[in-house]
């Protein structure tokens, strides 16, 4: 059965092209600033926009995007994922169209209200995504299935930049970049919302063989939607705490780099915006790649116990964070005139992220199965808030663009915070099933005789089989 191709796939497959696309709302902004902010012949252009007020634009989509990430979790237990994630992109997607008229008189303080609620809408993407994984996903295939279904961030973002050099130079210029994306992501939320599904148990496409496979290997039981999540547990759980270290840390890196490379490419390069966004998406391209070698890998190396689970983690997290500091350190110091070895490093440094997904970013299945969503829900929140002065301590250390030495401290400050929040993965992290995943629930139960109510109080335990499949 684990070989089979089913319906876990198919909604696999679903998830990973609603990743792809919602990328494309959320990367569109950062190709499009670059055309927006230079003279262009014929059609509206804000070169007077500094490095602040586009830092202010860079970041505006994460201030609503860390405010929905705990609420969405807990909209997608109450009333499933499907229903938030394709309702929430169909909003930001319609959002994403009237980006160009917002700015149609350069008012950028508009443009960033408009990143706030796109953010504030794709904030349920990852919660929602790891509340269906969770149920959707067998333990043994988690690995691939789960870095499947996360690449498709790589792979929208690589898509997103490669047109946009082409969308610039046709009649639609910058404008087109958020009509395009913003009409592929509607249509994908409308088929989502015909053909998603909750959980195996809510699906009419599914064998009951594989029904059965999945919820005995998923470790999520479907009464957990009715439990309170152990908030004061999960707080004071010092293996969750690591998670959110190396959630940072990734997201740091990641967003640093996504927002500020293809300006680090224009102006410290002087490389054309063809160029450019052939450029842009090569590392993401690679990092798409990279997800589905090494995800295999996690998950061959657990199947035949040669890594336990918790040492698969911090292994491929330490792959995805720190190979990337020390390109970052080496490109510091490079000359600006060696483009094609900055080239390199800037795509080995993005392009091995992807080993953290076989770390990081299912962790939070691994410590609670049944509380994945809300897990994710708080470490994106938390580490997104980075995201928010990620690009703004770039805007506030480079006032001259072309200048390396400027350039050199952002990369130093990034390599920092790989190194020390995946020091924290290693030395505190784990992968075991945690206690508080097994939440008991008192339930009332009530009976009549003669007349009177009598009221006993039964504890029900939410039993699970990863107990003994989970290894340490």
């Amino acid at each position: 059965m684990a070989n089979n191709f089913g319906a876990r796939h198919v909604q696999a497959l679903l998830m990973f092209f609603g990743v792809c696309f919602s990328y494309f709302l959320r990367v569109n902004i950062s190709a499009a600033i670059v055309p927006m902010t230079q003279f262009n012949a014929g059609y509206a252009s804000y070169e007077y926009w500094d490095s602040r007020i586009k830092s202010l634009i860079l970041s505006s989509f994460f201030w609503g995007y860390v405010l929905a990430q705990v609420p969405a979790s807990m909209l997608a237990r109450r009333f499933g994922g499907k229903i938030i994630l394709g309702g929430a992109t169909a909003v930001s997607a319609v959002i994403t169209v009237f980006h160009p008229l917002a700015v149609v008189k350069g008012d950028w303080q508009l443009l960033c209200f408009l990143r706030v609620l796109v953010g504030l809408m794709q904030g349920v993407v990852y919660p929602c995504l790891h509340t269906l994984l969770a149920r959707w996903v067998p333990h043994s295939e988690r690995g691939f299935l789960c870095t499947f279904v996360y690449s498709g961030a790589q792979l929208g973002t690589a898509i997103l930049l490669v047109i946009s050099g082409s969308i610039f130079n046709s009649n639609m210029r910058w404008p087109g970049i958020f009509y395009i994306s913003g009409s592929i992501a509607l249509l994908w939320s409308l088929i989502f919302l015909l053909f998603g599904c909750d959980s195996p148990r809510n699906s009419n496409n599914i064998s009951k063989a594989e029904r059965n496979y999945i919820e005995a290997s998923t470790g999520a039981t479907e009464q957990s939607e009715d439990v309170d999540v152990p908030w004061r547990s999960i707080f004071t759980s010092v293996p969750f705490f690591a998670l959110i270290a190396a959630h940072c840390g990734f997201t740091w890196g990641f967003y640093t780099l996504l927002t500020e490379v293809p300006t680090y490419l224009n102006s410290a390069l002087n490389l054309d915006m063809k160029s450019n966004a052939l450029l842009s998406a090569l590392p993401y391209f690679v990092m798409w790649i990279l997800c589905l070698i090494l995800s295999p890998i996690a998950d061959l190396l657990i199947r035949r116990h040669i890594t336990s689970v918790t040492v698969s983690r911090k292994l491929f997290n330490s792959i995805g964070q720190w190979i990337p500091m020390m390109c970052l350190i080496a490109l510091s110091y490079i000359n600006q005139t060696a483009i094609t070895l900055s080239v390199v490093l800037l795509t080995v440094a993005i392009g091995f992220n992807a080993a953290s997904f076989c770390g990081y970013l299912v962790n939070h299945m691994d410590l609670s199965p049944n509380f994945a969503g809300p897990l994710m829900g708080i470490t994106n929140g938390i580490s997104n808030l980075l995201s928010i002065f990620a690009p703004l301590v770039a805007g506030v250390v480079i006032h001259n663009e072309e200048d390396p030495e400027e350039w050199r401290k952002v990369f130093l400050i990034t390599a920092t915070v790989y190194f020390l929040c995946n020091l924290l993965f290693v030395v505190f992290g784990k992968a075991s099933v945690q206690p508080w995943n097994y939440k008991l629930r008192n339930v009332a139960s009530t009976s009549t005789n003669n007349g009177s109510t009598l009221t006993s109080i039964s504890t029900i335990a939410y039993e699970n089989n990863l107990t003994s499949s989970t290894p340490g």
